[in-house]
């Protein structure tokens, strides 16, 4: 990439604080930046940097305060930087292409136009893949089966029976899709199977990551909602249903039919029991612990998960039981010492 910063401006719609005939050549971050590269600033806390980075221009907000180097502002730092690495470094993946002889299909398989299958693929009986849409090699996707447009299913993924899995979805390596809800009866001491005959539903431009596992229902369906984003090693269980653009982060575990809604964030490792709601906007701050219900708009963390001000000062009290300690033990001796006069 070799572009000026009036250029790059106009590409991501930005505007240009200081030289616009700046020359930039590469993207970084702003810690490793040198001359020559473009870098963004999109949380305050490292605004320290801005003196440091040998970046040669940043992106900054659009209410940023003054920044000693040329600049563009925008509305969002952090998709406008997005747009820029496309921009330098362009997707230059190599997926399939045509159906490989060595994929096994079964009938009444409907394949849209452009749908490509890698090798060693297995494909059941009546399964439907739409437009353009990508399975790599080592897939396997069980009967009735739907897949939309434009979806990108990579190496190793397994997709069971009768999921629907709707159009631009991406899912990643190793992630098992529409498994056994984990059911069981105990009679006698011995656990008895439940059969889980229900479905996984899977919304537009979804994003599963590696590793995930996603139970299909004991009845009905677990669903994921459109737009929402999940990130790997997270389980879901069965007949969990989460809403739109939610964001499910790495080791995440959802319980049995739990309901969770839109725009909800699940930091790392946290943990939500079953058969509660989380609503809409809510944060489970990471390795957080829900045993209840979480209403809308609510930032919860700790365990069990509380709200967020109310955990911190329970923490900090906890922080202080050494010294409380030392002085509940000092003012006994002291007592003792009183007692004895």
């Amino acid at each position: 990439m070799r572009k000026t910063l009036k250029e790059i401006a106009d590409f991501i719609e930005g505007e240009v604080v200081g030289d616009g005939s700046t020359v930039i050549t590469g993207v970084a971050g702003i810690k490793e930046a040198a001359e020559g590269d473009i870098t963004f600033l999109a949380n305050p806390k490292y605004s320290s940097l801005i003196d440091t980075t040998r970046a040669s221009a940043i992106i900054t907000s659009r209410d940023a305060g003054r920044v000693p180097k040329p600049t563009i502002r925008t509305e969002n730092p952090s998709l406008a930087f997005a747009k820029i690495i496309s921009l330098a470094a362009p997707n230059e993946a190599k997926h399939p292409k045509g159906v490989h002889p060595s994929a096994l299909i079964g009938k009444n398989v409907s394949l849209g136009k452009g749908a490509a299958i890698g090798p060693y693929v297995v494909i059941e009986d009546d399964v439907a893949i739409g437009d353009k849409s990508i399975i790599y090699s080592g897939c396997f996707i069980g009967h009735h089966t739907k897949i939309g447009n434009d979806t990108l299913v990579y190496p190793n993924v397994s997709i069971r029976e009768r999921v629907i899995i709707g159009s631009r979805v991406i899912i990643h390596s190793g992630t098992v899709i529409g498994s056994d809800g984990f059911g069981f009866v105990t009679i006698n001491g011995l656990h008895h199977k439940i059969p889980q005959i229900g479905i996984v539903e899977i919304g537009d431009e979804v994003e599963i990551g590696a590793n995930v596992t996603i139970d299909r229902a004991r009845f009905d369906k677990t669903v994921i909602g459109r737009g929402t984003k999940i990130d790997n090693l997270v389980q879901i269980a069965h007949n969990v249903v989460i809403g739109e653009n939610s964001i499910i982060v790495a080791q995440a575990g959802i319980s049995g039919s739990t309901i969770i809604g839109n725009n909800v964030t699940l930091a790392g490792q946290a943990g939500i029991v079953g058969h509660i709601t989380i609503g809409d906007g809510a944060v489970v701050a990471a390795q957080g612990g829900v045993t209840k219900s979480v209403p809308p708009n609510t930032i919860v963390s700790g365990y069990p998960a509380r709200q967020h001000d109310k955990a911190r000062r329970i923490n900090a009290c906890v922080q202080n039981l050494p010294k409380l300690y030392e002085q509940v033990k000092e003012l006994k001796n002291k007592i003792q010492e009183l007692e004895g006069k």
